[in-house]
């Protein structure tokens, strides 16, 4: 995966240290030919090989909503628009491989195609494709629940607690 490049320049100066980072799922949709059903942008990862939304880390100044679109240009090729943000949640802290640690505040959003075919554009991914919803590849259970949030009808984004934020 492509780490951008402020990233790297505060591992310079806090070596693999806990980083506390802002990212994005962002959930692509856009009507299915002849069925009522939506299709769903996923894309395979390079890492790991797991099917999943875009996601990738806010740059410092961006705006949350213009990072997801970004993201999906960037990784997929298409042009979508953010059309909502459907839910606000940490994720648990992780180490990667070369020893670096990060936790990940992620913002879901749900994302309306506007053009473009899917194709692994910049090498982060293996795959990407539409499929329709009851359709979907072998996704995780958490993939899974931010897209299930993201297609959801709530008109006000979830904020997602967990039993350690709940207060004692």
């Amino acid at each position: 995966m492509a780490i951008p490049d402020f990233v790297v320049a505060l591992r310079a100066k806090i070596g693999t240290d806990p980083l506390w980072l802002s990212g994005v799922t962002a959930v692509v949709t856009r009507p299915s030919p002849g069925s009522s059903e939506p299709e769903v942008l996923l894309v395979r990862r390079a890492d790991n090989g797991a099917w999943t939304p875009v996601t990738g880390i806010i740059d410092p100044g961006e705006q949350p909503a213009d990072a997801a679109a970004r993201e999906t240009l960037e990784e997929a090729g298409v042009v979508a628009v953010a059309e909502r943000l459907a839910a606000v949640h940490t994720l648990p802290p992780m180490t990667y491989e070369n020893g670096d640690q990060a936790q990940y505040l992620d913002l879901v959003f749900r994302l309306r195609w506007v053009s473009g075919e899917p194709w692994p554009a910049d090498g982060e991914n293996t795959e990407a494709a539409w499929f329709p919803l009851s359709v979907l590849p072998a996704v995780s259970d958490e993939m899974r629940g931010r897209i299930e949030v993201a297609l959801s009808d709530e008109a006000a984004a979830r904020f997602v607690v967990t039993a350690t934020d709940a207060p004692g």
